[in-house]
């Protein structure tokens, strides 16, 4: 998103509830090389720069096992998207569509999340590649790649079976 307060033609915004029923704790800060969302990637490359993932105390003692996985999921806060659009008309194409339909930043709760290369750990600094987060955002979770993860409970019946469906 490349826009602050813009409104384009289709796009429709929604007044934000007051919000009182989570509870979100920055965990640490994403350092990157882009100050600027015009800078920005628009997705993240395996092969980008190398990026920072600074964690804060007391979370430093989770990254024990991390270092064993060539990537992870980086779950991070989108501080400066706006929070209020439902129906969006990206710039690529000009169609309205809803915003669970698309993979804009600017989303009731901007939460972003990227698959990256873990280069290393120092301390309490991950070094990654493949963001694309402004430098100073909020870090929400860290997890190993999910393609990385065998499920450890067997299958049980009814895992197949959609809820309310025939």
């Amino acid at each position: 998103m490349v826009r602050r307060n813009e409104i384009r033609a289709g796009e429709r915004a929604v007044t934000m509830p007051e919000a009182n029923d989570a509870g979100l704790v920055f965990i640490g800060r994403i350092h990157t090389p882009w100050t600027d969302r015009l800078q920005c990637p628009r997705q993240g490359r395996l092969d980008g720069p190398a990026c920072r993932i600074e964690l804060f105390e007391p979370w430093v003692p989770g990254l024990e096992g991390l270092a064993g996985y060539g990537q992870v999921e980086v779950l991070y806060w989108l501080h400066e998207s706006r929070r209020d659009l439902i129906l969006q008309s990206p710039k690529s194409d000009g169609r309205t569509r809803g915003v669970f339909s698309l993979r804009s930043p600017v989303r009731p709760n901007p939460i972003g999340t990227q698959i990256a290369k873990l280069v290393r750990i120092e301390g309490n600094v991950v070094v990654v590649q493949g963001l694309d987060c402004l430098d100073g955002t909020p870090l929400v979770d860290l997890k190993p790649d999910r393609c990385a993860f065998t499920p450890l409970a067997p299958r049980q019946p009814g895992d197949d079976q959609i809820e309310g469906g025939d």
